[in-house]
């Protein structure tokens, strides 16, 4: 026996059970004599191998999940039903560097029979579309399902080192939710069932959305167990996301252009119109429902126009026009004529128009109020709009006094923003393009405001954009996400257009009595972010 051996070492060397310590990778670096005698293996030809090459190829998955039971294979190539519970050893910051047990067969048979079951269920588990976990209290996970390599990257040795891999790995907006659910499952007083949604980031730096549906075991004498299971529900999510951005920029439509929607069922010929519909045509809360549509629509046109909006609609419903718009004269429910603008498209199955959806709108409203090209407000409704956001920031700061006022809620920011290289767009590649490209400009503008928020076009290549209930750091933020989403690549036709915005932000804090203070000061920050090249640029009044 070597002279450099311990003391405690050399016990280890005379021990009958076979002491087997591996790193956090599964090689092991050290086996005492008493393997031999279990395995047939030589000591020195074991060792700086893989522990797994040692174990049944269907009970890997098994070992490296945390399970302590499996099949060995002896030198003779049989195998035997071994127990081997490894003890983590860790560094300073809680990972795992080695891990050591006892390595012994199991003889009883009952109890082979129970393990063989147990390797079963986990051979079913690898079958879930999920990953099966187990977590203990200052363990961190006792058992994870070999998935957790597919759904997110990474080996289960390297989730299973560090107790906190998981804290340190949920995306940094869930993870104080994440955590208070997770604390309370660890120092709960009873069992029950929980779950939680939030996302992961994955070994290649993807997020993850991930649905946990959870269950956390209270038993008297010991820590809480929880075991659980990962859902992938990122494919899911993201069509919710979707949908509920459709809604808000629906929502913002709507509510912008004070338009009346209606659906029509051309099968059945059931028109269902909003009540903002009934108010434009001066009906005021009458039937959203009308089971003869067009019958129902004859009555409100002028009887000279009635040929010309039906052959409107027609074109369209033939394939000849993409959609369908037509100005015509209608009699108020008041019994005034008023000027309205019916359009919409058509769905059409196997060829067949079946539904039909759109907007009315009233012209006298629209046409001082909205811009042509775009379909966004104009500046008349724009400065209408930031003049009541004035007086409401007014207000509020005249009540300052008042404990029960939410002056925050009337905070707001004016962003004023320009578009670089416009001319040259409109120069090289012609006003179509040009024309073109402010329609997406629109449309992205659009999407990264919420319901609650107006975006105009005041002339030009200049838009106007009014945040309500927004403080200076969210304003600010909104803002660079302006920017950054008008700052990626156009495709119009078969032109790739980049076309970078300057911002200008004015904040309700600067305390202008009217709208044209607000714009000049948001026209002075966008033209000083132009000239410096800053991109948002924030008034400071300097």
């Amino acid at each position: 026996m070597p002279a450099s051996l311990t003391p405690s070492d050399e016990l280890l060397q005379l021990l009958p059970e076979a002491v087997v310590q591996t790193d956090a990778l599964w090689t092991i670096t050290y086996l005492n004599p008493a393997w031999h005698k279990l395995t047939g293996h030589a000591v020195e030809g074991a060792l700086g191998r893989s522990l797994l090459d040692f174990v049944h190829p269907d009970d890997t998955g098994a070992l490296r999940a945390g399970m302590p039971v499996f099949r060995l294979r002896l030198a003779n190539a049989d195998y035997r039903w071994m127990r081997l519970q490894l003890h983590p050893k860790t560094d300073a910051e809680d990972r795992v560097i080695s891990r050591q047990g006892v390595l012994i067969e199991i003889t009883e048979i009952g109890e082979q029979v129970l393990m063989e079951d147990r390797q079963r269920f986990l051979r079913l588990l690898e079958t879930i579309d999920g990953v099966v976990w187990e977590a203990e209290l200052g363990v961190g996970n006792t058992f994870l399902s070999p998935q957790v390599e597919r759904l997110f990257g990474y080996a289960v040795e390297e989730w299973r080192a560090d107790p906190g891999f998981w804290r340190q790995h949920v995306h940094p907006d869930d993870l104080a939710e994440a955590l208070v659910i997770d604390d309370a499952a660890y120092h709960a007083t009873h069992s029950y069932a929980y779950e939680m949604s939030y996302r992961l980031i994955a070994k290649s730096g993807r997020v993850v959305w991930v649905r946990d549906l959870c269950r956390v075991d209270v038993e008297p004498g010991r820590p809480n167990r929880m075991i659980g299971l990962m859902i992938d529900v990122t494919q899911q999510k993201h069509t919710e996301l979707e949908l509920l951005q459709s809604h808000h920029r629906y929502a913002l439509a709507t509510r912008g252009s004070n338009d009346g929607i209606w659906d029509w069922n051309l099968q059945t010929d059931v028109l269902h119109v909003s009540e903002r519909f009934n108010e434009i045509v001066g009906l005021g809360h009458g039937d959203t429902l009308h089971p003869h549509g067009w019958q129902f629509l004859q009555q409100l046109i002028d009887p000279d126009d009635r040929e010309r909006v039906q052959a409107a609609y027609r074109r369209h419903l033939s394939g000849q026009r993409p959609n369908f718009s037509v100005d015509f004269r209608a009699r108020h429910g008041s019994g005034r004529l008023v000027w309205l603008n019916w359009r919409g498209v058509a769905q059409f199955e196997n060829g067949n128009p079946v539904r039909m959806a759109g907007s009315l709108s009233d012209l006298a409203e629209r046409g001082s109020s909205y811009d042509a090209l775009t379909n966004l407000p104009g500046r008349p409704l724009f400065r209408d709009r930031l003049e009541h956001a004035i007086a409401l920031h007014q207000d509020g700061a005249s009540k300052r006094g008042d404990a029960s006022v939410q002056i925050d809620n009337t905070m707001f920011a004016v962003l004023l923003l320009d578009l670089d290289g416009f001319k040259a767009v409109n120069d090289t590649l012609g006003h179509h393009v040009g024309d073109l490209l402010l329609q997406q400009v629109a449309r992205r503008l659009e999407s990264c405001v919420r319901a609650v928020d107006l975006v105009a076009r005041m002339s030009g290549d200049e838009f106007n954009v009014l945040l309500e209930s927004v403080d200076h750091a969210g304003a600010t933020d909104r803002a660079h996400q302006i920017a950054a989403a008008l700052a990626a690549p156009y495709q119009i036709g078969a032109h790739t257009v980049t076309c970078v915005a300057s911002i200008g932000v004015v904040f309700s804090q600067a305390g202008f009595a009217t709208t044209d203070d607000y714009l000049r000061a948001a026209d002075a920050a966008m033209y000083r972010a132009k000239s410096q090249r800053l991109g948002v640029c924030v008034f400071s009044g300097k």
